[in-house]
Order: C-alpha cells, then structure tokens, then sequence
C-alpha cells in the first residue's frame, strides 16, 4: 500500500500533464507515416536547455518520439589493401591495388613518401589483374603543398565499383618506391545539418587580428562558425579561434582557399567554417568571440559571418487524423523513456511536419508547490520559532528568580 501511494504521487508530481506546460504550438501535418519536427529558437528559448520536456499530444494521448541530433552518419571500416608490381610504364608510375577483399568501394588512401609536388593520377578497374580491357574509374589530383603550408591530398575518388583490382597511373614526381600502402573503406554517409542561429554580429580589427563577437540567442546551443569571403579574395589560410566572454577557449581551427594550377593540374580547395563545442557555455551566456590570426597577411575581404547550429528534430509516427500539438515549458517534467526511441528507425521516406505559431497555453495551471511545509511558509516557521524562544526565554527568568529567592 505504502509503494502504491508513493508511485501515485511520484506520477502526479513528476508526469507530463497538460496543465503544466506553459506553451503550445500546432504541428502541421502532411499525411501519416513518419514526419520529424526542426527545433526553432521559439522552442529553444521557453523549453528545458535539454528539451527533456517536450510532448507531442494528440488530443490527450501523448504521441512517443525519438530526439535526434543530426551530426550526420558514416559507417565505414578502413582496411589495408595490397600495392602491386609498382613500376614505370612509359616514363610515368603504374602500379595495381588489390580489392578483392572489398565488396564496394568509392575512394582509395595512398600512403606517398613524395613531397612538394603536384601530380594526375588515372585509375582503371578490371578483375583479371592480367587482363587487357581495363575500364577507365576517373582521374584525381594529388598534391603535397607542405612548403606552403597548404596541406595535401592522396586520396583517389572513384565512383562506386566492386572491380577486384585496380589500375593507377601517376605522371609527376611519385616514384614507384613512394608508394608505400594504400587504405580503402566503403562509407554509407548522412550529412550533418546545419540550421542558422539567430545572432549579432560585431567586427573590429585588434592589431593583426580579426576579432567577431557574436551576441547569440540565449540558453541556444551553438556548434559552428560559418564566414562567407568575397570571391574576388586570393589563395589564403587562416587559423582561428572560438572563446566565451571571459576569453575561456571553445574551438579552434582554419578557413582556407586553395585555387592554383601546379605542374599544369588544377587544385580546388575551400573550407570557411568551423566546427567547436559549446560546452564552456554556461547557462545563459550569450557571447562568442572569434579570432581570425592574420599574421603578416592583410585582413581578409569578409561579406559575411554566422552561427549554426546541428539540427534538433524530434522524429515521430503520426496518426492518419488526428491534430496534433506540441506542448514545451515545465521545468520539472524530466526527459521522456519511449520505446520508440529505444528502438528508433529513420525512414528515408520521413516528411517535414511544420510548427505553428506558438501561444500561451490556456489549460496551464502550473504545477502543485511540492516543497516542504517549511519552505512554503517561512514566515510562520520563524514566528514559531521567536516565540518558542521568547518562551523558554520566560521560563529560565523565572526559574533565575525563585533560585535567587
């Protein structure tokens, strides 16, 4: 009896109800079937920071979701596969790359011991390695632009193929004893998405470096740093760093450009974003500070600088009539334990659900003040307590006085 009454209260002071929630927004359907919600700033700012109080109510059954960040996924498993009869074939490197082990495949790691260098590289496919009809799989250019501080690249891209062996070409500085290895995996990738933080933005010179303080929206998490450089801006390479507002560090990394033609082959390289964790962030800390480090190089020519953030959405199975609502704002409701999480399939086929505008619940009565006694009424605690005082005060005057008699 006494485990009964305990759950019951347990459920009545720690379960979702409708009349808790502040806020409510409809969710617009498009059909049944799966559908995922985006989490918009409107959810960020009167939800949990860990949204572990949203509920999708149709009518007033909850409807179970799974909370899905979308970093993006990659299964892949890296395998070492075997260089063959390296040798120079008409003045350029050729050797074979056994694939056999490999089901499918759509790129290949050289391991190069050259440096400095740009070079081609064509790539054939067949399965007997004796054979004489090789089919032609691409080109690539591969290039090491250390000196420059540029970085490199080994990687040949292919289009997806299952030959069991291949066929490389190299003409340029890579000897046949360079080649010391390659690598292969087969990824299955889903791109991580970025939506855009609702932020401002202020740019100022401090000696040689670029300096953005970005005054984002509060309690909202923030995960990147994207800028835009005018295209009319030449090669560049810029190190930088994320810091809060007490120059605490966040992130670190670099934007580059990389468009030249090396050994008549074209390199085509651009990254302006960074990624970082926020989680030097307290709780309702709203500035980001980025330092772009110049060096001897003048500013870059910027049009543009933004926050992002990873995708939040909430992936759901909606009823075939059914309105459906989103409630959010009950700080005390923890986060919800649905099998349909646990057990969670994305469906390639999954439809955008749209939210409306969001308005004060109306049912909202709040929860029951589930403190103690004494902190509800603190003020009739210490009147009790003076006057328990002034009490015992009266009392041993009195047993003073008939002592001193």
């Amino acid at each position: 009896m006494r485990n009964i009454l305990w759950l019951v209260a347990f459920v009545l002071s720690g379960g979702p109800s409708l009349s808790y929630f502040q806020y409510q927004r409809p969710v617009q359907l498009t059909g049944a079937g799966q559908h995922y919600l985006v989490v918009d700033e409107s959810v960020w700012k009167h939800a949990r920071s860990d949204l572990g109080d949203l509920r999708i109510y149709a009518g007033e059954m909850e409807v179970p979701y799974s909370l899905v960040v979308e970093r993006g996924s990659r299964e892949r498993e890296r395998t070492d596969v075997p260089v063959l009869q390296q040798s120079t074939v008409a003045g350029k490197t050729q050797f074979l790359i056994d694939m056999s082990h490999l089901a499918e495949y759509d790129h290949v790691d050289l391991k190069l011991a050259t440096k400095n260098f740009v070079a081609h590289a064509r790539v054939e496919g067949q399965d007997d390695p004796h054979g004489w009809h090789w089919a032609s799989l691409g080109d690539s250019i591969l290039y090491d632009l250390s000196k420059e501080n540029l970085g490199r690249n080994y990687m040949l891209r292919l289009p997806r193929a299952t030959y069991k062996y291949l066929r490389v070409t190299i003409d340029g500085a890579v000897k046949p004893e360079d080649v010391q290895g390659a690598t292969s995996e087969m990824r299955e990738e889903q791109p991580a998405l970025w939506r855009q933080v609702s932020s401002t933005s202020k740019q100022e010179q401090k000696g040689k470096d670029t300096v953005f303080t970005f005054s984002a929206a509060e309690n909202v998490p923030v995960e990147r740093v994207m800028f835009v450089v005018e295209p009319a801006q030449p090669n560049f390479r810029r190190e930088l760093e994320i810091q809060n507002d007490k120059g605490a560090w966040l992130g670190s990394g670099e934007i580059n450009r990389i468009h030249m033609v090396r050994g008549g082959q074209k390199i085509d390289s651009e990254d302006q974003s960074v990624d970082f964790s926020d989680h030097g962030r307290k709780t309702g800390l709203t500035t980001i500070k980025v330092v772009i480090h110049n060096g001897d190089d003048p500013p870059l020519k910027l049009t543009g600088a933004s926050l992002q953030q990873l995708e939040r959405r909430l992936y759901f199975d909606a009823p075939a009539r059914d309105q459906l609502t989103l409630y959010y704002g009950d700080e005390k409701l923890g986060p919800p334990v649905y099998d349909y999480a646990e057990l969670f399939q994305r469906e390639k086929a999954a439809t955008a659900a749209q939210l409306g505008l969001e308005t004060s619940n109306t049912a909202y009565i709040g929860r029951p003040d589930d403190r103690p006694w004494s902190e509800r009424h603190p003020v009739v605690l210490w009147v009790a307590i003076i006057a328990a005082v002034a009490v015992l005060g009266g009392v041993a005057l009195r047993a003073l006085r008939t002592t001193t008699a």
